[in-house]
């Protein structure tokens, strides 16, 4: 994953949605101790922060130093680089023992990972049968109805070509992701548990969040400016339709939660097997 941001981590730092405090306070109400965190695919650290007001340590890892340079530094939040592939030899000090770690989530990048190894690790780190995992990724914005339709025609077909295969795990809100964890308590199932984050753009700042998509990155690659002139010129009329000049519009993005525990299945403490790796 790392290096399909490296190029716009500035843009994908000052852009890219938070996430609601709803969303956090539901996390950490199925949690029944408030220690410690792995925040797993943390990035430029938008989930890190929220955590960091709740739990009392996180850790934060990513592949990228260049995404993890431009994550808000906070005292109890403590980022780390981490390697394409984790030996397991590395989890305790590159992450936490064994048994010791009350949350793990990943924001906006399970789809990147490889799971079976993902899970292994995550379910050794947590603790037992208690400790939580929580996933969750934001689909498409909506924005009002002069643009959703142009924003619909450039995200199902302009960009499209551009989207990397993992992309309709993120479309179908995670519910085809292959998630081995139990319910938590008060729920029925794993999810996906629907929420909403909102945030206020004006149009220069919406092209900002597009140029963060990894799919624009890949066409820049290709040598395609998938906002070229006649479609910036759609989206300027769409978003001053009211007669409103680079007005800021609340962009809404709707959240989905996958989330779990380890449950008794797991407290067996069975470290995994040397050959052990996880792509963050």
């Amino acid at each position: 994953m790392a290096e399909l941001f490296i190029k716009q981590a500035a843009e994908y730092a000052k852009t890219r949605p938070s996430y609601p405090k709803q969303l956090f306070d539901f996390i950490a109400s199925k949690t029944p101790s408030h220690d410690l965190v792995w925040d797993a695919g943390t990035g430029s650290g938008q989930a890190a922060v929220s955590l960091a007001g709740i739990y009392k340590t996180v850790i934060a890892t990513d592949t990228s130093s260049t995404q993890l340079d431009h994550a808000p530094r906070l005292p109890n939040v403590h980022y780390r680089r981490t390697p394409p592939v984790i030996p397991t030899a590395d989890l305790p000090h590159l992450i936490a023992g064994e048994s010791t770690v009350d949350l793990v989530t990943v924001g906006q990048a399970l789809h990147w990972f490889d799971l079976p190894s993902f899970y292994k690790q995550a379910q050794w780190v947590l603790k037992k049968p208690n400790g939580v995992i929580a996933a969750w990724c934001y689909c498409t914005p909506e924005i009002d109805s002069a643009v959703d339709p142009v924003f619909d025609s450039f995200y199902r077909f302009d960009s499209a070509p551009y989207w990397d295969p993992q992309r309709k795990l993120v479309d179908d809100r995670y519910r085809g992701v292959d998630f081995p964890f139990e319910a938590v308590a008060g729920a029925d199932n794993t999810g996906p548990f629907k929420f909403v984050t909102e945030q206020g753009m004006d149009l220069d700042g919406f092209f900002t969040y597009l140029r963060s998509w990894s799919a624009y990155q890949t066409a820049k690659e290709r040598g395609v400016e998938l906002l070229g002139d006649a479609v910036v010129e759609k989206f300027r009329r769409a978003w001053n339709d009211d007669g409103g000049e680079d007005r800021v519009k609340v962009v809404k993005f709707p959240v989905y939660l996958r989330i779990g525990k380890v449950g008794i299945a797991c407290t067996t403490g069975e470290i995994v097997k040397e050959s052990l790796g996880q792509t963050l």
